[in-house]
């Protein structure tokens, strides 16, 4: 079955960057939010989106207009009911995404397909807690969801091959380019890049070089567009130290431990860009790194 109305879970951040992409590429979409204050949030999220893309000449006020008008705000679950794709997009926490699928799975009709868009804890694991692991897929998108291109679908031990090539499509649908990954902590991203990340802030608790000194060795010597620290504060300190929990968790590895370091500077609400300070200090024109 066609997909034509989509149900994003989560107007945070990643939320609202898939609702717009959804919206601006033609689809029906309802956005649902725990809260009207969330709701409204996420509302002007969008909306702050569009006009910018706008005001660069990448959108027409026309084609915002009608994206707009495709998009539909509630915090009712229940009225996600009718939609063909539901994409769950809240904390990464396994307990209430499968709180949020197994509600849903009661009110969504059998043709609906599930999505998770975790970057870190395994497919399998919700599609267990429904009565549709066969309909049930990953779709990571990344961040800021309309401006990146890739979109890691993930199929899991039970995920049925018209439910997977649905999936794909829709990636596709939004201008995306996607690849198919098995249902593992990380997937393929994460998988590889979150060693990378941690073992940057190992070097630097070790004393190899400062933090400046590394980025730029990793810009200027692996052509990286931005050294592991810039992307730390990116990706968000706190949300870096999740991911890496869930995946030592998962694996029992070394390489996905959080180092001691990682664990004081999301201690002390240095979470990167979004509070202002991370590894740098992103108060002025220029980060400026601090001291760690």
């Amino acid at each position: 079955m066609s997909i034509e109305r989509v149900g994003v879970v989560g107007c945070g951040l990643m939320g609202s960057g898939i609702a717009e992409t959804a919206a601006k590429s033609g689809f029906e979409v309802i956005v649902r939010e725990v809260s009207e204050d969330l709701v409204d949030a996420g509302r002007k999220r969008i909306r702050k989106s569009m006009d910018k893309a706008v005001e660069k000449e990448k959108l027409s006020a026309e084609d915002r207009d009608a994206a707009w008008a495709r998009l539909t705000f509630t915090t009712e679950v229940k009225d996600l009911a009718p939609c063909d794709l539901v994409i769950e997009a809240i904390v990464e926490s396994l307990e209430a995404k499968n709180e949020i699928f197994a509600e849903l799975d009661g009110l969504c009709g059998e043709h609906t397909l599930f999505a998770s868009n975790t970057s870190s804890l395994t497919i399998a694991d919700m599609a267990a807690a429904t009565s549709r692991p066969d309909r049930f897929v990953g779709l990571h998108f990344f961040n800021p969801v309309p401006v990146m291109k890739l979109v890691e679908v993930v199929r899991t031990i039970a995920t049925a091959q018209e439910a997977f090539d649905r999936a794909f499509a829709f990636a596709k649908a939004l201008g995306k380019v996607p690849i198919a990954a098995k249902d593992n902590s990380g997937f393929v991203v994460n998988l590889l890049l979150v060693p990378y990340m941690l073992d940057a802030i190992r070097q630097l608790e070790r004393g190899v070089a400062s933090v400046e000194d590394i980025d730029t060795g990793m810009t200027l010597g692996c052509g990286y567009p931005m050294g592991p620290f810039v992307l730390c504060d990116f990706v968000g300190i706190d949300t870096l130290y999740r991911i890496s929990e869930i995946m030592f968790e998962e694996y029992r590895e070394q390489r996905y431990a959080p180092p001691p370091l990682l664990k004081r500077i999301v201690a002390m609400g240095r979470y990167g860009r979004k509070t202002g300070k991370g590894f740098y200090d992103w108060s002025g024109e220029k980060p400026v790194a601090l001291p760690v």
